[in-house]
């Protein structure tokens, strides 16, 4: 691939990567509440209405979820950013999804219920905070650089606990909970995979190229001014609510 080419299409990476991070920082401020962590009323009368064991309708959900919760792809870009071997992302997704099913299944099972909006305030700050470590701000402030991957699986929680808040709010049927849980759960990570191949395709391209290096700071800048809107966003709903 010439070098033309490669910077033709750093420069479409970079305007997609930074088109995404625009546009939901500058849509925040009108994300209704169903949005947050939830499901569309459609998906949401079906949940409630379903009783008994519904692998593939459940998988899909879980998937569909995944693929338009613009928090969760915020934070995957975030992790991301800076890790250049297949391992690395491996870890960290993995570490992410371990503590998303803990919380998301014990959370619906044990009926553990938190305020949505305060669930959703930690996990804005999961995006403000994985921009200043790609920032390199941790080790600036505090001396030394908190463990990444333990952060990750702790917003791996929070992310978790913001969805089983909404399912418990739906009142979803006994029979086959733990079976549909099971296959939601699957559906996201089935989710989470196509959308981090996405994201990984856009960024390696993006990495071969000079902008990578000059708009790395800009770009996580926008995630972590996202992330403080979402914040503003979902402490203004708890406190009007």
């Amino acid at each position: 691939m010439s070098i033309k080419v490669q910077s033709f299409m750093a420069k479409i990476c970079l305007f997609v990567c930074m088109a995404l991070v625009l546009f939901f920082a500058a849509i925040f401020g009108m994300i209704p509440d169903s949005l947050a962590h939830a499901v569309t009323e459609g998906d949401k009368g079906y949940i409630q209405e379903t009783t008994g064991v519904h692998p593939i309708p459940f998988l899909y959900l879980g998937a569909k979820h995944m693929m338009t919760g613009y928090d969760h792809l915020l934070f995957l870009f975030g992790v991301v950013f800076f890790l250049y071997h297949l391992k690395d992302v491996i870890t960290y997704v993995t570490l992410f999804a371990i503590g998303h099913v803990i919380t998301l299944v014990s959370g619906v099972l044990l009926e553990i219920s938190v305020n949505a909006y305060l669930i959703e305030v930690a996990i804005a700050f999961s995006l403000v905070y994985i921009a200043l470590n790609n920032m390199g701000a941790f080790e600036r402030w505090l001396g030394f650089q908190p463990s990444t991957k333990i952060a990750t699986f702790i917003f791996g929680l929070c992310h978790g606990f913001g969805l089983a808040t909404k399912f418990l709010d739906y009142e979803i049927s006994p029979h086959g909970l733990l079976p549909n849980l099971i296959a939601f759960n699957v559906g996201i990570e089935f989710g989470q995979v196509l959308a981090l191949a996405v994201i990984l395709i856009l960024m390696g391209y993006w990495r071969r190229s000079s902008t990578f290096v000059r708009y790395a700071y800009t770009t996580n800048t926008a995630l972590m001014t996202a992330g403080f809107l979402l914040i503003g966003f979902h402490a203004t709903a708890f406190y009007t609510a």
